[in-house]
Parts: C-alpha cells; structure tokens; sequence
C-alpha cells in the first residue's frame, strides 16, 4: 500500500462520486472589478510596472514576480480576438438549442486575456485577430455577467 508507484499506470484508481460544494469570493481587487464594472461599466485591470504586464481582471499582486498591484488601469472597450470555440454541447454534454461562441479576448491595454461569449456575430464568420467591443447589460448588478459578450466590429468600409 505504501509502495511507491514509478510508472502512471499502476495507480489505482476508487470509483466513486464526493458532493463538493463552494463560494468564491472575488476579494479585494475583485471587488473592485466588479463594483467598476456595475457602477460605470468599466473594465478593471491591474498593472505590474516590474514585469510590464497588464491583468484582467484585476489582482493584488503579479503572478509572475509577486509584486503588489493596484486595481486601477480601465481598459478597453475595444479589444482583440484572439481565438474563439464554438460550443454546440453544455457542460454536461447535453445539446444546446443554439450554439456558443466562447472567445479569448485582449482588451485595449492588457496583456492578458478574458474569456466570454462572443455575440452578435449573424452569419458573418470569425477571424482571429478581428476587432471586437465589449457589450454590456443594461441593468448590472456586479457580476461577470453584466458583460453580455464581445461583439465584431465593423471597420467603415464594411458598413
């Protein structure tokens, strides 16, 4: 029992389920994030001057170096998209009525990227690197949810 396993495929495996349960709480720069994006319909990032990166949402401090950060940089509302997936399954492997376009997005001024739903796209097909907006509800109520999604920008001669 106490052996120690040296290849992958001996380890045993237990069948069986285990009910979890969780709250996550946002903290402090999460908090922030989400009462800008309530309040104002702003994007909160935070910028490491160390590392010259800029995160989305917002952190305490700088995964890369650990330096302290400040919830404090808007960003966006534009931004790039830089891949997509469309979903036609739920989480549960159960079909959707209609399917779901997932897509990674560098706002204006961050290094990183967000992940969301991309709307509003018809029938015109994505490209990577395609210039999107953010699209926000109306009523907000301080979840990532008051962003409806990430919409392709026509450029002038397209519309």
């Amino acid at each position: 029992m106490l052996e120690r396993i040296t290849d992958p495929g001996q380890a045993r495996r237990w069948e069986g389920g285990m009910p979890v349960a969780h709250r996550y709480t946002p903290g402090v720069a999460g908090d922030a994030f989400f009462e800008a994006l309530r309040d104002r319909g702003a994007i909160l990032g935070s910028r490491c001057d160390a590392c010259s990166y800029t995160y989305v949402p917002a952190r305490l401090f700088c995964e890369r170096c650990f330096s302290e950060l400040n919830a404090d940089v808007e960003l966006g509302p534009g931004g790039e998209l830089v891949s997509f997936a469309i979903a036609f399954v739920d989480v549960d492997e159960r079909p959707l009525r209609e399917p779901v376009t997932y897509g990674l997005v560098r706002l204006d001024g961050a290094d990183a990227v967000m992940v969301h739903r991309v709307v509003a796209h018809d029938d015109e097909p994505l490209e990577i690197g395609a210039r999107v907006e953010v699209v926000l509800e109306e009523q907000r109520i301080g979840s990532i949810l008051d962003i409806r999604g990430f919409r392709p920008v026509l450029e002038p001669d397209e519309g």
